[in-house]
Parts: C-alpha cells; structure tokens; sequence
C-alpha cells in the first residue's frame, strides 16, 4: 500500500473487506504451505482476519467499521510504529497477489474510506507456473522443499497414472443437448434485478482504475482549482469511470503529475459542451506539455553540471514509476512472439519483452532504447504516427521494434522521416490494427527482404532509366580454333577452292 502521509490512514478511518469467493482446504493448505512462508505467518494472520468480516456462505461487502478493530484485533498500538507495520503487512499480500486496496475520498466529510479486496489463493498448478512466486518462495525454504512442496499437492505422481492420456475421449454431454431454453420471450425484469443485486456489475468502474494503477478522483478534485469554469465537468467524473479511464490512459501514456493534469483539464475547448473530454485535444496539450517537461529537465541536468563540476556521476530526476506489478493488460500469445534485441538480452527475457511491445506507450519504449534523452526528431515522427495516422500503440511499439532491429542487422543506415513514415502508411493500407497483425507484417517484410537479397545475389543485371529496353544480346562469331575437333586437310582444301572461286567471280565482276 503506498500511503505519502500516515495521518491519511489511522485508526479513526472507516474500512469495508470486499470478497467473492470461498475459501476451501486446499486454499487453507496453499496459505500455510506456500505463501506464508513468503509474507510471514502475521501477514496470513491478516488475510484470514479480512476474509472473517464475512460470512463463509456469503460474498460481497462487510459493514463499515473504524480502523481501530484491525488495530485492537491484530495487537498494535494505534500509533505511528503500528501504521507502519500494518501498512508493510499488506504491501506483502498486495505484492503476492491476495489482496487489492483503493482508497475512496468522500467529499461531504472531507475523509477517505478504504477498501480491502480479498484475492483467492492460486492453485497449485497455477502457482507453481508463475515463476516469481516460485522463484521467491526457493529463495525463501530452498529448492528441495519447493519440490517436495509442489510433488504433496498432487495425489497421482507424474507416470502413475492408471492409463494412458492418449486413449482418453470426451463423451461429456453438452448443455443444450439435454436443456431447451425458451429465448422467445425476455424478462427484463429479471435481468434487471440480477444486474442490480450483482456485486461485480457495482465494482466495474473502481476495478478499471485500480488496475490502472493512475490517478483517481480525489487525487484530481483535491486539487483542481474551484474557481474554474471546467470545475462543474470534473465533478462529473466522480461518477463518469469512463471518461476517467480517458484521462488515465493520457497520465500513464505521457507521464504526467497531478499538477499536470489539472492544468490540462483546466484548459478551453478539453471538454465538450455535454461534458464529454475531447481526446484529441487533450492529447495533443498532453504531449506538448511531455515535450516541454523534457526541455526543462535537459536544461536543469545542463545547469545542474555546470555547478556541480566536480561530481562525475550526477543524478538527474525521474519520475516514480511503478514497475513493480507484472503488465495485466493484455497477454501475448508465444506464436506472436518476436526476438529479444540485443542491448536488452541482460536485462529481460523474450516473455517480459514482449508482454513491454504489447502494453507500454510508445513513448516510454524509445526511452528505454535509449541511455539518456531520446532524440527530438525521433519522438516527432511517432508522434505524427500517432496523433495524425491514429496507429495503435502497439502497432507503433512493433514498427520501433522492427527498425531498432533494421539498424542492427546494417540493413538501414538510418531512421529517416520518410522511410519510416512509408512503412506506417503501408501499415494502414494493409489495416494492420493489432498487435498480431504488426508481428506478422514485419515477419512478412522480413521474407521478402531475404528473398530480394538472394535474387540480387543470383543476377547482377542492371538497368538504366525508366521505361527503357534492355540491349538484345548479340550473337558473337565463335572462334573455330577454340573448338575442340580440329579442320581437316580435305575441308582446307575445298575452302581454299570455295575461296578462289569467290575472288575470280568478283574480278569478272569488275571487268
């Protein structure tokens, strides 16, 4: 949990412990065997006091309490030693994946209320195929009690099994082969209530930000000023989660503080007169406002070392970023998958670089190809490629791929504005709008390129100007002492005769 200041989480906050599962005896043997000895018997102490606010037979919301029960329950003094303790406790389950906290700031009390949500614990065979949990939990008991671990959770040993998987059939009946449904007539009655009474259909909006990992709405409404004509349109996005989806997807793509954003938001013509964020416009002040963050920030580093001359190693700045949580937006399929390049062979594996391809703004991707400040003119052209074009970022992470990799392997000397420029526009002719697309076009490119290399290897024929014929061969007289069967005396003979009547014709001729 990252918590700025300990007087925004005390006692006196109220809580709720939101949950929608059960937990059974192998998720009891999981916590104890497996996770516990990862985040330490009081962080599972804490897991299994959030999970008893709620009745085992039921899922939802628990009622909301005062802080001080955690406190009081679990031990601690409700002083600054106790916050910080409890705060390190969930930032372990938060880390592990069995717990999810948000913070919701109520305006009418000027107070925030926190939301505990309770995560089930992996399967076995889910865990095990994670690999930092693994990996975490070797370090932790060693990597013979891992296996020993891993091997007690299956009753049937690898190669026991009683028969052989090749002879299994599914002979399973399906649903509508026994059931017949009447779907002519719809009770929207009851699909209303159902959506009303359903716990996930009321958590949609909160979930998205959470998952984001961006600004919420306290965050922005604390400090926007009041004074403002867009104020009335902010409010709005207290309840409006997809217009705040929006503004987050602009934070994390440009890197952007709170300030930042209510600057943006504070400009003419972001909004619509309905309220609605425009996000083109907003992009385009957003990535103007990246540009100008950058000049400032070369200008400090500049003037920064002017200074400080003789310090050989200086720090510049950078923004916090969390790096930490695994990308969960969209996965890729290892058939999709493209080669690690070679400046990032020490730093990740072909999985964590492509799962970077396929959900990090592009702008952060050419930073990371990068040692210090990425080029001007480089962010210019994806920028363009971005803002006018409108290529999914994905795509765009895929083309940067794709000519990083061109500059390797010496096939272009250099990244110019048109050549890359042409590709993007051969990109959108052939609709290539996912990620998969982009990995198969430039697999594609990559087939002709080879297939052009061979040809021009096989033939060096060249032709001069446009629309012009190439030369007609023309047959060259052979040199018949280059032959191999020699002339014999009898055909010398008669071609010296043949030869002797051409020339006394020819006098006569002449005569």
């Amino acid at each position: 949990m990252r918590m700025k200041n300990l007087h925004h989480y005390t006692e006196h906050h109220r809580y709720c412990v939101y949950r929608e599962f059960g937990l059974s005896a192998l998720d009891d043997r999981m916590l104890t065997g497996a996770y516990q000895p990862m985040v330490g018997a009081f962080a599972v102490g804490l897991y299994r006091l959030l999970f008893q606010h709620l009745p085992g037979e039921q899922v939802g919301y628990s009622p909301l309490e005062q802080q001080r029960r955690l406190f009081m329950t679990l031990g601690l003094e409700p002083s600054e030693k106790g916050r910080k303790y409890l705060l390190e406790q969930t930032s372990k389950l938060e880390a592990v994946g069995l717990l999810q906290t948000s913070r919701l700031y109520i305006p009418e009390n000027d107070d925030y209320i926190y939301e505990y949500e309770l995560q089930p614990p992996l399967s076995p065979a889910e865990f095990f195929r994670t690999q930092h949990l693994t990996l975490l939990l070797r370090d932790k008991i060693g990597k013979f009690a891992v296996l020993s671990l891993r091997s007690g959770f299956s009753a049937v040993e690898n190669g026991d099994a009683p028969y052989p998987a090749a002879n299994k059939e599914n002979i399973s009946v399906p649903f509508y082969d026994i059931f017949e449904l009447n779907t002519h007539v719809i009770d929207y009655e009851l699909e209303q209530a159902l959506s009303e009474v359903s716990t996930t259909a009321q958590r949609t909006g909160t979930n998205d930000a959470a998952e984001e990992n961006s600004l919420n709405y306290a965050d922005i409404i604390l400090r926007f000023p009041r004074e403002s004509v867009n104020r009335r349109h902010v409010e709005q996005l207290r309840f409006d989660h997809e217009q705040l989806g929006i503004v987050n997807y602009v934070v994390n793509k440009f890197n952007l503080s709170v300030q930042d954003v209510c600057r943006l938001l504070d400009e003419d013509d972001i909004f619509s007169p309905q309220g609605q964020l425009i996000l083109d416009d907003l992009q385009h002040k957003a990535s103007m406002q990246f540009r100008q963050t950058k000049k400032r920030h070369e200008q400090q580093t500049v003037q920064a070392a002017k200074v400080v001359a003789l310090r050989q190693h200086m720090e510049e700045p950078e923004r916090k970023e969390d790096s930490g949580e695994p990308p969960v937006e969209h996965g890729v399929q290892m058939e999709y998958y493209v080669e690690v390049p070679p400046q990032f062979m020490t730093k990740c594996d072909i999985h964590q670089y492509n799962m970077m391809l396929r959900n990090e703004p592009y702008t952060r991707l050419l930073q990371t190809f990068f040692p210090g400040a990425v080029p001007d003119n480089l962010i210019d052209i994806f920028e363009k490629i971005d803002l006018s074009y409108k290529l999914p970022g994905e795509v765009i992470n895929v083309l940067i791929h794709y000519l990083m990799a061109l500059l390797v392997s010496g096939g272009e000397q250099r990244i110019n504005r048109n050549f890359v420029e042409a590709i993007a526009s051969n990109m959108l002719l052939k609709q290539v709008n996912s990620y998969e697309k982009a990995v198969q076009y430039i697999r594609d490119q990559a087939k002709v390129k080879g297939k052009q290399a061979a040809g021009a290897a096989g033939t060096r024929t060249r032709t001069y100007g446009k629309g012009t014929k190439a030369k007609p061969e023309i047959p060259i007289v052979q040199d018949i002492s280059t032959d191999g069967d020699a002339v014999s005396e009898e055909e010398f003979e008669e071609m010296m005769r043949f030869a002797q009547q051409m020339q006394a014709s020819k006098q006569k001729g002449t005569s």
